[in-house]
């Protein structure tokens, strides 16, 4: 009897948890892959219409385990483990109505648990623009480095702290993110 009053109490403990680190806004990256399917089926509206219908119970338990399991594990991680895509939607740039970061610990303003490379303190990905991405890398040891790639028509400039490395075209970046999305 004690055995089964423990297994309860363990149960319920875990829901207590999941429901409070769970819940967390997030890509929807499974309810996505669903949508993408139905709309794959069928080229006409109503066709899709009915097809939704047919998956109404699949949406329901893809967008459930989105919002407790998958949004989740993004919000807490900075990358949606489904579509792979950083970073995390509510880390992503807005212009909201009320603004509180700069009131904030700058702990607070970070992605709690990246993986990070060892001696890694913190990375910081910005977008300053609608063509350029940066990494700026700070290191356990006091120093940072920045990694910046400019669009430039079907190209990428790749700079290192100032410096140009490299270019790649579409098809090199496509290519290196299939393989380190295979690797991870």
């Amino acid at each position: 009897m004690a055995l089964q009053q423990k297994g309860r109490a363990m149960a319920l403990l875990v829901m207590v948890a999941s429901m409070g680190l769970g819940g967390c806004m997030g890509q929807m990256g499974l309810s996505g892959m669903v949508t993408k399917g139905n709309l794959s089926v069928v080229d006409n509206r109503y066709g899709r219409a009915g097809v939704f219908m047919l998956l109404a119970p699949v949406y329901g338990l893809a967008a459930t385990a989105d919002l407790f399991v998958f949004n989740t594990i993004e919000f807490w991680s900075g990358k949606n483990p489904i579509t792979g895509k950083s970073p995390a939607v509510v880390d992503m740039k807005a212009n909201p109505v009320i603004k509180v970061n700069q009131h904030l610990d700058p702990a607070l303003k970070k992605v709690p648990l990246a993986m990070l490379p060892q001696g890694v303190r913190e990375v910081e990905i910005s977008y300053p623009n609608e063509r350029t991405a940066q990494m700026e890398v700070h290191y356990l040891d006091g120093r940072s480095s920045m990694m910046r790639g400019e669009k430039r028509g079907e190209l990428m400039d790749i700079y290192f702290d100032g410096k140009f490395v490299s270019t790649l075209t579409r098809s090199e970046l496509e290519q290196m993110s299939a393989n380190a999305s295979a690797a991870a």
